[in-house]
């Protein structure tokens, strides 16, 4: 009997109602007018349950029963036109939730970008891999949303064909593809991605035919922080403007300093930091056979100037950790991917039209 009661108790926190308070954290008062979704995660992806808009006093309840599953549940409000996304981890209280959102604005305001990184893999069949990342921090209490000129503008090669690949990780999010458009001039694009108080980071990768020894060279559009570029063991660099702030112990990968906006730099030999003799031997640097040298849990204490260390760290997460969800039975979702694996997550899954009310369609935010 006593399971029984368990079982029961536990079946009803399953199919409990969700209620709570959307709160603009600009203000520091309730927000009324904001759309709240829930969704549940399961293998086939987010499943819609229901979608509300927040009352006078920013509250909002979803009635509708959760299926049963052992999983989290997936909140997003959307708030002048940016959506923010809320996890429920299982055991989680679902009454009295609050979701902070924030004013929007075109103006870049406290957001800047902290850090660029540019990783440069040349290979002997001609081409050369680049992955790069940008570091956003926003210190302010409003989002930089600008969708008409984008938050963030990049120029690629000719020679990249403007073939790239986008993902960007909002504060507290999940890694989302995003499609650039293209900017005003050929070869330039921008990119649609509201930048929200905290951190977040864009990563790029593409590729081009590059022959060594080669020059590389490459425009900033969009200014701020340190930008670096790093060198596999067996790639060197040489230019005006270069600065040598050391090697990544683990991998002897070079990390240099590089101002801009134009960057011009002859590169020499080929290499790659998934090349197990990278690690220089130490068996630590790998996981096993044909196992990247590079680990996830890599850690923040290589003292590299000027931010090196969240650098080099921010970059490995663009290039080895792979795009899996898991811990459907934990706290949540664990988001990590690999270059050429890309899976959607959940923040750019929509319901079936089937299952969405005209409430959800107006509940689709960017971000």
């Amino acid at each position: 009997m006593k399971y029984l009661l368990l079982v029961i108790a536990a079946a009803s926190m399953v199919h409990a109602a969700v209620d709570g308070t959307v709160v603009n954290s600009t203000t520091g008062k309730p927000q009324s007018g904001a759309t709240v979704t829930l969704f549940q995660p399961t293998n086939q992806g987010p499943q819609f349950i229901e979608s509300v808009k927040t009352d006078a006093q920013g509250k909002f309840q979803i009635t509708k029963e959760v299926p049963p599953g052992p999983g989290p549940l997936l909140l997003q409000a959307v708030y002048s036109g940016v959506q923010y996304n809320k996890m429920l981890p299982p055991g989680t209280p679902t009454a009295g939730v609050e979701i902070s959102v924030y004013e929007a604005s075109k103006t870049q305001g406290a957001a800047k970008i902290d850090q660029h990184m540019i990783l440069l893999e040349p290979s002997a069949d001609g081409n050369v891999q680049v992955s790069e990342s940008y570091v956003f921090k926003n210190d302010g209490k409003a989002t930089w949303n600008d969708p008409d000129n984008g938050t963030l503008q990049f120029a690629l090669p000719a020679g990249a064909q403007g073939k790239v690949e986008v993902n960007a990780l909002a504060p507290g999010g999940l890694p989302l593809r995003k499609a650039p458009d293209p900017g005003k001039q050929p070869n330039t694009f921008k990119l649609d991605f509201p930048i929200k108080p905290g951190e977040s980071r864009v990563d790029l990768q593409w590729s081009m035919p590059f022959r060594v020894p080669g020059v590389f060279t490459d425009r900033i559009l969009t200014k701020g922080g340190n930008t670096r570029i790093i060198a596999p063991v067996g790639v060197t660099f040489k230019g005006d403007g270069l600065k040598n702030l050391g090697q990544e112990p683990r991998t002897q990968a070079t990390i240099w300093g590089v101002e801009g906006p134009d960057i011009k730099f002859e590169v020499q030999g080929t290499g790659s930091l998934n090349d197990p003799s990278a690690s220089g031997g130490q068996q630590g640097g790998q996981g096993g056979a044909g196992q990247p040298a590079l680990g996830m849990n890599l850690p923040k204490l290589y003292g590299m100037a000027s931010g090196g260390a969240d650098f080099f760290t921010a970059l490995l997460a663009v290039k080895w950790l792979l795009l899996t969800v898991l811990g459907m039975l934990a706290l949540g979702f664990i988001i990590l991917y690999r270059k050429g694996n890309p899976i959607q997550s959940a923040e750019s899954v929509e319901p079936p039209a089937s299952q969405a009310p005209k409430a959800a369609k107006h509940a689709r935010g960017r971000g």
